[in-house]
């Protein structure tokens, strides 16, 4: 680790070099003279807050020097100059003294102002004055609830752990602080509950982060989730859960969860996670126990109804000796000019076609253009014999239903899953839809997270009653996990 010399010219120099303060114009080096002293001031602008380094610059032309003449001896003893200088002569609330090189680089690079005095020696001093362009704590889009707080994680780490403490007024709430990342330098925190949490994961968890080799985290949450997890390119199933809410995030830390932070980030990852946590909503707490409860299980129902209700169907069309005599409607008259089984696959694709296309569509336009390409599409689509209605129908059903829980990764896991078990199912039959549902399970029950003592199929793995029967019928009033069932 690289010091700074007792030469103050010398010390300037090397920032000046290290910094490039001559060729980017946005960083900016204000050089002040207090009596027969120098005080130089490096700073980005952009980040730092103005009105209070206008303040400060007008105080510090207000000294006569810069060491104070009211120390006394045993305290220039005892402390440094640059330590004397922030105690009489610095009135901000966030400073800090060092003699690191790396630690003012990474400091000014990050927002902070730093001050270089003729008559600090070896020391400069850290002014945390920094301000980061935000946007208004708004709702996520993606997590709407009809009754409950509005506000939503931003870009700004220290706006998010505010919207947590405003919620949380417990001394044993516990934010560490750790940097990530060679060249991003980013800021990370681990947010935890001390007398609640599983300390021992806690530990693990700081070890893994602090491990982590990379150069930067360019990606937020998903650079940070592809380096702490080794990636099995075959398991679509997500592997950490992800929330945009304060009030979630509070309610996961009081049930012993921990979240991990990521500063550019307008998220909170939830560890430890088990598959069961993504089919619960923040909307099930707002609302009484029995609505929330009606609500949890509809969900659980018409989700894994997305999975198993095409293939299923597509194994009875298959086999009409299966068909009861009252389900008969089922079998469609026609079958079309195309196999049933590359007309599913054929919608499946247009579907997410029609998706990315809406993505990229301006708003003015989205909602206009997605019913009318739709309703075309599927119209000439039967005119033509390329689709049948049955296949339309289930294949909207489908589309609609992913969107009964938040994850779009739970939602694309489930679609490669249903991909899965219908080329299985038309390649082998009944063996191929048995095959395939005992691979789905063996994905499921090996897929590699974050986890500590429990696998990915907690509560039922290991078996937990209580909070397996959580997880569909909410008793409490006051049971607000907002997706947790008692996990950690």
């Amino acid at each position: 680790m690289q010091k700074f010399t007792s030469e103050y010219s010398e010390n300037v120099r090397m920032l000046d070099r290290i910094l490039n303060t001559d060729e980017n114009f946005d960083l900016i080096k204000k050089v002040l003279r207090i009596g027969p002293d120098e005080l130089t001031l490096y700073y980005i602008d952009g980040f730092v807050k103005d009105g209070v380094m206008e303040k400060l610059m007008i105080y510090f032309l207000s000294l006569k020097t810069i060491l104070p003449e009211n120390a006394n001896k045993a305290e220039k003893a005892r402390k440094s100059a640059a330590e004397i200088f922030v105690e009489h002569h610095v009135p901000y609330v966030e400073t800090d003294t060092t003699d690191s090189v790396d630690t003012v680089v990474q400091m000014v690079l990050s927002g902070s102002t730093v001050a270089l005095g003729s008559a600090f020696g070896e020391y400069a001093i850290i002014i945390d004055a920094r301000t980061y362009p935000a946007r208004d704590t708004g709702e996520p889009e993606g997590d709407k609830v009809m009754r409950g707080s509005r506000d939503g994680f931003v870009e700004t780490l220290i706006f998010n752990t505010a919207l947590i403490r405003r919620r949380i007024r417990n001394p044993e709430l516990t934010m560490s602080y750790i940097n990530v990342g060679k060249s991003s330098k980013t800021d990370i925190v681990i947010c935890y509950m001390k007398d609640r949490a599983d300390l021992e994961y806690v530990k693990k968890l700081k070890s893994k982060l602090e491990g982590i080799d990379a150069d930067s985290l360019t990606l937020g949450h998903e650079s940070l989730a592809e380096c702490l997890i080794k990636k099995r390119w075959y398991n679509p199933f997500p592997k950490i859960r992800y929330t945009e809410r304060p009030d979630s995030a509070a309610a996961q830390l009081l049930e012993g969860s921990v979240l991990v932070i990521c500063d550019n980030s307008p998220e909170a990852m939830v560890l430890p996670t088990s598959i069961f946590d993504f089919m619960q909503e923040t909307n099930d707490f707002y609302f009484p126990p029995l609505t929330g409860s009606y609500i949890r299980i509809l969900r659980h129902v018409v989700f894994w109804l997305t999975l198993f209700m095409i293939p299923l169907w597509y194994l009875l069309v298959n086999n009409p000796e299966f068909i009861p005599h009252w389900l008969d409607f089922i079998v469609p008259r026609e079958l079309g000019k195309l196999p049933l089984i590359v007309q599913i696959l054929l919608a499946e694709f247009i579907i997410d076609g029609l998706r990315m296309a809406s993505l990229n569509t301006p708003n003015m336009l989205s909602n206009s253009l997605s019913v009318v390409g739709g309703l075309i599409l599927g119209d000439f689509a039967v005119d033509i014999g390329w689709l049948i209605p049955e296949v339309i129908l289930y294949m909207a059903f489908v589309a609609i239903a992913n969107f009964t829980q938040r994850s779009y990764e739970l939602g694309y896991a489930f679609k490669f899953m249903r991909i899965l078990l219908l080329v299985m199912t038309a390649l082998f039959n009944v063996w191929g839809f048995a095959i395939g549902s005992a691979l789905i399970l063996i994905l499921i029950a090996t897929n590699c997270t974050v986890n500590g003592k429990h696998s990915y199929l907690y509560p039922l793995i290991p078996f937990n009653g209580k909070a397996l029967l959580s997880l569909f019928v909410r008793v409490k009033k006051n049971d607000f996990k907002a997706g947790n069932a008692k996990t950690a």
